[in-house]
């Protein structure tokens, strides 16, 4: 029960839900609040009325489901974190759910997160799809995540696993011509530069004395694990001569007569 558990029951839950009909028409509020006590942010700052105003301050929340748009005003506003947004209408088989995150670190955009139930177990992974955290939001977090439109009803929260470790320091130099770290290479794959040649051209990675000896292989990892393609399968880049770093003075002080000689006494001793 919830006033020994701090868990909803399954018919407490079905109170609260939108119809399967509504639910399908986009993002709708869902507001978990089952008991009477004095607080009333959610209607206060509803823009568009969905939340009715309350009568008394100790009044349960009314939702009117038909002029909700999904904007989520509220959920940052609730102090008890009893709001999520939910659209089954995301896509054929996934919906999204948007929650209130007040934990550290953030997670990212992309990156699979561990998805609870109310009672906080894993239920299934989930993507992030979408992270709101400006100074209207009052400093909560709202984080949007895909997840198995069966579970719509059953996920609450989100937990962010710790990172499978990797060959590379995540905080480390990859490309010290440019000063380029790990992060940051990606991020710009995360933004939708997927090869070595569009990395180039707005970071300039592997443009530096090394000409990339140093930074592709790893780069191309990361596109490998992105992409989730074998690096044999991805284009190293464009390199274009001097591949070798030279001084304009070795290039002048150049002399290509000794080759030339052997090139002729090569040929004079097959005749």
């Amino acid at each position: 029960m919830l006033e020994k558990t701090g868990v909803p029951t399954q018919a407490d839950i079905e109170s609260v839900f939108p119809s399967d009909e509504r639910l399908l028409k986009g993002p709708v509020a869902v507001i978990e609040c089952f008991q009477r006590i004095p607080c009333n942010p959610c209607a206060t700052f509803c823009p568009t009325g969905a939340i009715q105003p309350f009568k008394n301050i100790n009044d349960l929340p009314v939702i009117d489901e038909s002029k909700c748009n999904g904007c989520a005003l509220c959920l940052s506003r609730c102090p008890g974190l009893a709001i999520m947004v939910a659209d089954a209408a995301w896509s054929a088989d996934m919906a999204l759910i948007t929650l209130p995150y007040e934990f550290s670190p953030l997670p990212k955009r992309g990156q699979i997160v561990l998805a609870l139930d109310r009672e906080g177990e894993p239920v299934a992974e989930a993507e992030v799809i979408r992270i709101q955290n400006t100074p209207a939001m009052d400093k909560t977090p709202i984080i949007s995540v895909a997840v198995d439109k069966n579970l719509l009803k059953v996920v609450r929260n989100i937990r962010v696993a710790p990172e499978k470790e990797s060959r590379h320091d995540s905080a480390g130099v990859v490309c010290r011509c440019n000063d380029l770290d790990l992060e940051q290479i990606r991020e710009l794959i995360s933004q939708g530069f997927t090869s070595i040649d569009e990395l180039k051209r707005v970071s300039r990675l592997g443009m530096g004395f090394c000409q990339g000896r140093n930074c592709i292989p790893i780069v191309l990892g990361e596109l490998s694990r992105a992409l989730k393609k074998p690096v044999e399968e991805l284009h190293p880049g464009t390199y274009r001569p001097t591949v070798k770093s030279m001084k304009l003075g070795e290039l002048a002080a150049y002399d290509d007569s000794d080759n030339k000689d052997d090139e002729n006494n090569g040929s004079e001793g097959g005749i």
